[in-house]
């Protein structure tokens, strides 16, 4: 029974992170505000931020953490919130928030051109896409959900 949730968080883990990275990706082609770069970004981080790596491999990265929280929502969704809709959305929030203050740490440690810490627009956007992101969550478990 858990291995079928494990893919199914999978599957929502991966629709999410794409569509976060594709809305960041359009909003940044469209404003310029580098928020799909910050998605990105892993400059900061021993060993691997000192690679220059392709955009896809920095947006599979970007998809593993994705792939983690979709099982972890859709395990946590299962055991504690099952067949209960209002609980499940508000639990795909809950998940995503801390994402939402990631800008913050995240901008700080960027080596490369990232948006301002103040920067209410790049916030806004950052903030929206995570939302975008909960809500997709929430929809691709509901869909599977048996």
């Amino acid at each position: 029974m858990m291995s079928g949730k494990v893919k199914e968080g999978l599957i929502a883990g991966t629709l999410s992170g794409i569509i976060l990275g594709l809305l960041l990706k359009a909003i940044q082609y469209k404003t310029g505000v580098l928020v799909y770069t910050l998605l990105l970004n892993i400059d900061f981080i021993p060993v691997i931020g000192d690679i220059q790596w392709p955009e896809m491999i920095e947006f599979i990265f970007h998809l593993i953490i994705s792939l983690i929280i979709g099982i972890v929502y859709t395990i946590g969704s299962y055991r504690y919130f099952y067949k209960r809709k209002v609980a499940q959305l508000l639990f795909s929030y809950l998940l995503t928030l801390p994402t939402v203050f990631l800008y913050f740490p995240l901008t700080y440690l960027a080596e490369k051109p990232t948006p301002p810490l103040n920067d209410i627009e790049a916030i806004s956007y950052w903030t929206l896409g995570h939302a975008v992101y909960a809500a997709v969550l929430f929809a691709a478990y509901r869909f599977n959900e048996k």
